[in-house]
């Protein structure tokens, strides 16, 4: 549990380069795969993803103006990719055309980082953009399912999406039946792993698994010689076909600009999103410089492009994975380049021995994350017009491209707002007053704060100095949007980390749209917000079990407070909202019972794990930092990037039973006394934290019913009393 923050530069890779070159090792073996499949689907030779992969290791490392992002082909890009090669004519010379597009889009990219266009992206609603995703998504699954099948992709060429899906049925009645097995045992792993219990299967990349087991059943079933060539990954001469490939010949056509625009639309959405989520999981919550992001990516666009490359962007569910895998600084990206250079060095027969059904299975899991199920139900719960947004721009997108689908979702959206009360003056200028007393900022919002007008609030939380209250009233404004509210959220966030203070009024008389915590809202002053909450069965026990136990019961969900910052449980997680809250005071001090919901990842691969926690406070005791977890293998595999394991040679079924981590050992070992250690040997097990003299306690990772909570309120009791104990034991010896 380190909380010095990571020096940058070759300091950094002096201090942390064991970390990140494991974090770096892991993240390659989850991008080998993917950057293969993407490329292919985009209509690129295969290997040229990984060449995109390489550049965004071993170059744009140096240049980012983030630290724990990982810069690759994103999926994201492939039907633009797909599109731009058919377009200009296919094969061979498609590519090459496309390249020139790639490259001068990157240009563009590149002026814009300059010019300090990094906020754009906030003008972009959410459920456009998730909806434009989600619409990739389908698009994905539509192509692949047909490769997955052992269908030849010649036979499918210039087929739109929704024919593809109307040929699905053929494809059926004509797959082949070996290649399918391989490609459905892909899918069964994909979708299968994260089911398995374990923190070690949580960590194993998927797409290697796929590969370790698909690779040998394909060399045992003899694909390259009895399936046809389309079924295997092709590499061939990779590095002589590596040089100046890019073609600018259509320069003056109206496909290449469309493209050049699509291009450096999505490519710097996406890549602007995606480093704004990675600070959110940043254990050192750093904060990135996102114009010099952008800069960089182009940069490593422009080499990519130029030498035959896809073009990158910081991606999501590696970047994820960078954080869970313990990566701490921008070393971690460049050793993910590095080994992608090693493996394209020693490997590219190995490589040419992976089935491209493996590949379309990974792809389809990446377009089921973009347009499942859930994105929708998520999207719902935040409000219905969000959902009626969402879907709008799916079916235009699938309908016709990515730039009028994202179109028909901001007229949706600026639709919404016009019929829910926003005057059209406050469209596009955010309207406020601000004022400062006594060391507090007064901001009275007007009209409407929506995103349409997002940068100029944006701008407005910048002024505001460090370590000050802010109150932000809304009793003048029309209508407030889910977008703003995100960003005030993620604002709020921000502000309390340098101590400060932010504080919302004048939502009395607002009608939310949904329960959603961060729900669009509108002025209604006949109907106020505070709506009768019908409890559930869960909710109800709750309430009964605080009656008979003198707590106080809070059940509404709100957005997370600052009491857990800091604790190892955010480690590379975001605790977004506390519900249920239990509360009472003790004579050792304050107990707060409550349900967090805990957020991993982020996108596409963002999930959220509600789970029961206790924190215990204002208890008196100097207890030093520290984290005890169950041990298991993975905590044996996590001490390069977590820190090593305390053990106690005097009592081995404790040291066998728990991983106990922290900085200042001395005091944790004086702390462990033979009491605490007793108790805890012959308790359950429980994860324990502390963090500047606050206890945080939970049993696993989901929500416990009231009999269980009894169980945590004791298992704390018994364990404050072991520590007082200790703590007291300690001061008579000094």
């Amino acid at each position: 549990m380190n909380t010095q923050l990571p020096k940058d530069g070759l300091e950094g890779l002096k201090q942390n380069w064991k970390a990140d070159a494991l974090s770096g090792f892991l993240v390659f073996l989850l991008a080998l795969p993917l950057s293969l499949g993407i490329a292919k689907a985009s209509e690129f030779p295969a290997a040229m993803g990984v060449l995109t992969a390489m550049i965004g290791g071993l170059v744009v490392s140096f240049f980012a103006g983030s630290r724990l992002t990982i810069k690759g082909p994103a999926a994201g890009l492939i039907t633009i990719c797909a599109g731009a090669v058919t377009e200009m004519g296919g094969g061979p010379e498609g590519w090459h055309l496309a390249l020139g597009v790639i490259v001068v889009a990157a240009l563009i990219q590149i002026v814009f980082g300059f010019l300090k266009f990094g906020s754009l992206s906030d003008f972009f609603p959410h459920s456009a953009v998730h909806g434009m995703l989600a619409a990739i998504g389908l698009i994905i699954f539509s192509k692949q399912i047909h490769v997955l099948l052992g269908i030849d992709p010649a036979t499918l060429k210039g087929l739109e999406p929704l024919e593809l899906y109307a040929r699905i049925p053929d494809s059926i009645m004509h797959e082949d039946i070996r290649v399918t097995f391989l490609g459905i045992l892909s899918l069964v792993i994909i979708f299968g792993m994260p089911l398995l219990k374990g923190k070690v299967f949580k960590r194993i990349p998927a797409p290697m698994v796929v590969l370790l087991v698909t690779v040998p059943l394909a060399w045992i079933m003899d694909f390259k010689h009895t399936e046809p060539a389309f079924d295997m990954v092709q590499i061939g001469n990779f590095w002589g076909s590596v040089g100046f490939n890019a073609d600018f010949s259509m320069i003056g056509t109206f496909v290449f600009w469309k493209y050049v625009i699509m291009f450096l639309f999505v490519n710097s959405l996406e890549t602007l999103l995606t480093v704004k989520a990675i600070d959110g999981l940043d254990p050192w919550k750093r904060i990135s410089d996102y114009n010099k992001d952008l800069k960089a990516v182009g940069i490593g666009n422009a080499i990519s492009g130029m030498l035959g490359g896809l073009p990158m962007i910081s991606e999501v569910a590696r970047s994820s994975a960078n954080i869970s895998f313990g990566g701490r600084t921008r070393w971690a990206n460049f050793f993910h380049g590095f080994f992608l250079l090693v493996a394209m060095l020693l490997f590219i027969p190995v490589i040419e021995m992976i089935p491209n059904t493996a590949l379309a299975a990974l792809l389809i899991a990446v377009g089921y994350r973009l347009a499942s199920p859930n994105e929708f139900f998520k999207t719902y719960k935040i409000g219905s017009e969000q959902l009626v947004i969402f879907v709008t721009t799916i079916i235009v997108t699938i309908s016709t491209d990515l730039l009028m689908g994202v179109g028909a979702g901001i007229l949706m959206k600026f639709f919404f707002h016009l019929i829910n009360g926003a005057p059209v003056r406050s469209l596009f200028k955010a309207r406020y007053e601000k004022t400062q007393t006594n060391g507090e900022y007064h901001v009275k919002v007007i009209d409407a704060a929506i995103f349409s007008n997002l940068i100029g609030y944006k701008k407005l939380f910048h002024s505001f100095e460090p370590g000050k209250k802010v109150i932000m009233n809304f009793s003048e404004s029309k209508i407030v949007d889910h977008t703003f509210m995100e960003a005030l959220y993620h604002f709020q966030e921000e502000y309390q980390h340098t101590g400060g203070q932010v504080l919302t009024l004048g939502f009395d008389n607002f009608r939310a749209f949904s329960n959603h915590p961060l729900a669009s809202r509108k002025f209604d002053p006949y109907k106020q917000t505070r709506v009768e909450i019908k409890l559930d069965p869960r909710q109800v026990a709750l309430r009964k079990f605080s009656e008979e136990n003198d707590y106080s019961f809070y059940p509404q969900k709100v957005k997370s407070v600052m009491k857990y910052k800091d604790f190892p449980i955010e480690i590379g997680t975001r605790i977004r909202f506390e519900e249920n809250v239990l509360e009472k005071y003790l004579e050792e001090g304050r107990l707060t019972i409550s349900d967090i919901t805990l957020t991993e990842g982020a996108g596409q691969a963002e999930q959220n794990t509600q789970l029961t926690v206790m924190l215990i406070s204002d208890t008196g005791l100097t207890i030093p930092d520290f984290a005890l977890e169950p041990e298991s293998l993975w905590s044996k595999l996590s001490e390069l990037t977590r820190g090593k394991d305390i053990d106690f040679s005097d009592h081995q079924q404790f040291s066998k039973k728990y991983y106990l981590r922290g900085q200042d050992e001395p005091e944790i070992r004086r702390f462990f006394s033979q009491e605490v250690i007793e108790f805890l040997e012959n308790a359950e097990e429980m994860h324990i934290e502390c963090h500047r003299n606050k206890l945080l306690f939970y049993k696993r990772r989901s929500i416990l019913d009231a009999y269980e909570i009894k169980l945590l309120e004791n298992f704390g009791a018994h364990f404050l009393t072991s520590a007082q104990h200790a703590v007291n034991t300690k001061k008579i010896l000094l």
